[in-house]
């Protein structure tokens, strides 16, 4: 294996990924249901306000009370809820892995890098996913919302799968859609490389090292760009 190294001889040899967005495009088909469902009731609901929660806790926002608020009355949680679940369910159930992403994992193994995922959802969802595209048996290490005190953009999602391969944060590289994850790989002290998503692609990202349009790329060809890229750079 080609020992890659990054500015100050730090060798490249673990990869973690995010999953909603990154690695399934669950993020779009949320924002469809969800944006469906507003228009039903008269209302939009605008990407830059749907962006505060991509990529962090569902907490962040409250779609169904900034809904009642366009509309100026309160509706069933209960019912919008279940509704949205259910044509969320229906649009995904045939879903595969985003373009280039199994290839990305394959040349990962076949170049003896330690592979994570740390994904701000609860570990059901994850996991459960990973199973059906057929990917787990890549992830030597999954850490999700179920194993952290905070989630994404706080660090600790990333520091506990870094803890979990054995590796040191300057020894890693983090692939992220959205700005909350790409903060929370910056904080941890990894490389970070963004591929951004439908839903991702206008938000503004902070520091990063290489942003790319999908995982469609010779994975030992972008290593070696990034153990050669001497800064971060910062999308305004």
């Amino acid at each position: 294996m080609r020992r890659l190294r990054r500015p100050g001889g730090n060798v490249i040899r673990a990869l973690v990924f995010d999953f909603d967005g990154l690695v399934f495009d669950s993020e779009t088909h949320e924002y469809a249901v969800v944006r469906g469902l507003f228009r039903e009731h008269g209302a939009e609901l605008p990407l830059e306000v749907w962006g505060r929660c991509v990529g962090t806790h569902s907490g962040a926002f409250d779609a169904h009370a900034y809904l009642e608020e366009c509309v100026g009355r309160a509706l069933d949680r209960e019912e919008i809820a279940r509704v949205r679940r259910e044509r969320f369910l229906t649009r995904i159930e045939r879903e595969g892995a985003l373009a280039g992403v199994e290839a990305c994992l394959e040349a990962a193994r076949a170049m003896g890098l330690r592979v994570g995922l740390a994904s701000s959802s609860r570990r059901e969802w994850v996991v459960g996913q990973l199973a059906r595209l057929g990917l787990l048996p890549f992830f030597e290490a999954v850490r999700t919302a179920d194993d952290v005190a905070r989630v994404k953009p706080d660090p600790e999602l990333y520091l506990a799968v870094l803890d979990a391969l054995g590796v040191a944060p300057a020894e890693a590289v983090a692939f992220e859609d959205s700005p909350n994850g790409a903060l929370a790989a910056r904080r941890a002290g990894m490389r970070v490389v963004v591929v951004p998503n439908s839903v991702t692609a206008g938000l503004a990202f902070g520091e990063h090292d290489l942003r790319l349009e999908s995982l469609e790329v010779e994975l030992a060809t972008l290593l070696a760009r990034l153990a050669d890229a001497g800064h971060a750079r910062t999308d305004v």
